[in-house]
């Protein structure tokens, strides 16, 4: 049996994860023991879970199938990114006592394991020739997407204004009885890609800095709520 990627399945990961935090908090086990020993047990439990996962998803149309399925690439090429910015967090942020900051990297890699289902999720109701996205339901994304550009600051308003604007153009095209769901999944692949910046600059901060200093832990901090921000868009889309 083909071994499976231990963080494109969250229960998985929690398993792992729950040994570590108790070996390395409550047993006391040295990081060296601990660390191998939960990355085997998330990736076991990944492979028992693949075994029982769906095929690929496949689009009865076929220009918007090749769309679908380069996004698919990009957001499992995004996940095994993440994969790598996990286990690196893990080993440099355990070592240097950094368990809460840890948790807030983590969850964030993990969120990137699920985009590929969800982007399986959308692809199935977008499925069909005549398949066309409604206006109502780009106008329900439209709302949320707007609320959270109100109760937003920063780089978070600004993602969220970007969203609303790409979601308006895709109303109209819906309005004129255009398929809009090719400039949905061009919206997905943009904010994959966006989202890919922020993991950059997440593994290259967190390489760099010094992971003692509280300023190093906050732009950390900053960074991976930027990175979940990016994801929280993709859900309002694919909802």
């Amino acid at each position: 049996m083909k071994l499976a990627n231990p963080l494109q399945y969250p229960l998985a990961v929690l398993a792992g994860g729950l040994f570590l935090v108790g070996g390395v908090r409550l047993v006391r086990l040295p990081n060296v023991v601990a660390i191998p020993v939960a990355v085997a047990i998330a990736t076991a439990g990944a492979t028992v879970l693949q075994s029982r996962g769906p095929e690929t998803v496949e689009l009865t149309n076929k220009a918007i199938n090749r769309e679908f399925q380069q996004v698919r690439q990009q957001a499992v090429a995004l996940g095994t990114r993440a994969d790598e910015l996990h286990e690196e967090a893990t080993k440099l942020l355990t070592a240097s006592d950094q368990m809460e900051l840890l948790g807030v990297v983590q969850y964030a890699c993990d969120r990137t394991q699920e985009l590929p289902q969800k982007i399986d999720q959308l692809a199935q109701r977008m499925d069909g020739n005549d398949a066309l996205l409604s206006v109502d339901e780009l106008n329900h994304q439209l709302k949320q997407a707007e609320a959270k550009v109100r109760h937003s600051k920063g780089v978070a308003q600004e993602q969220w204004g970007k969203l609303a604007n790409s979601l308006k153009r895709n109303i109209a095209l819906a309005q004129h009885g255009e398929d809009a769901r090719q400039a949905q999944l061009a919206n997905l692949s943009t904010l994959i890609a966006e989202s890919g910046g922020v993991l950059q600059q997440l593994q290259n901060k967190l390489r760099t800095a010094d992971l003692t200093s509280s300023v190093a832990a906050d732009e950390l901090r900053d960074l991976s709520d930027e990175f979940k921000g990016f994801q929280e868009n993709v859900d309002v889309l694919i909802a």
